[in-house]
């Protein structure tokens, strides 16, 4: 078992070097994630319409995150410290926005990879382009001081989104159909 885990972390890492080139990305997703993705826009489209019932401040603050126009990431390094903060839209609540934690990015030379470093809910995973404008966050999500799952362990740990570059010191990624409590949750970043 430890060594089928082993191989499997040495075939992700060979491969991540090319992901950005070659859809490695395709081979990396799950097929429950890959469902997800295929169903983004209904996802989306029916977890904003539900937000619109939330607090009229935080549907406001809602709106404005995504009203700013999508620029391409290929002239910006994202690596280094970031704010983020977690937007839950439809599903167990309308709308919920939580108070700015720290999020960091990284590039081990084979890609960008993010780890929120505060707060209870964390994350952890890495990106592959998807276009000019958008790119594939493949991650795992963990409760703080658990062990970090590697992404692929299954559907509580997994995540799956689209990134987006929204200005200069800008970027969000929206997660579809998350495990846990919304429709779609929405990771903000600021510098």
């Amino acid at each position: 078992m430890h060594l089928r885990a082993l191989l499997f972390t040495a075939a992700a890492v060979l491969f991540a070097g090319n992901a950005h080139a070659d859809g490695v990305v395709q081979k990396l997703i799950t097929p429950a994630d890959k469902a997800r993705l295929t169903k983004y826009d209904e996802t989306r489209k029916a977890a904003l319409a539900e937000a619109k019932a939330g607090q009229p401040s935080e549907v406001k603050d809602l709106d404005a995150v995504l009203a700013r126009p999508l620029v391409a990431f290929s002239d910006k390094d994202l690596t280094g410290n970031w704010q983020c903060r977690t937007i839950k839209a439809g599903g167990l609540g309308p709308l919920v926005i939580y108070g700015w934690f720290k999020c960091r990015v990284t590039d081990d030379g084979s890609g960008w990879m993010l780890e929120k470093t505060s707060g209870s809910q964390r994350t952890k995973g890495r990106f592959y382009d998807d276009g000019e404008k958008r790119s594939i966050y493949l991650g795992s999500g963990f409760v703080a001081g658990e062990k970090t799952q590697r992404y692929g362990a299954g559907p509580k740990t997994d995540q799956v989104g689209y990134a987006f570059r929204t200005g200069p010191n800008a970027w969000r990624i929206e997660f579809p159909a998350p495990y846990y409590e919304s429709k779609l949750d929405i990771i903000e970043f600021k510098r």
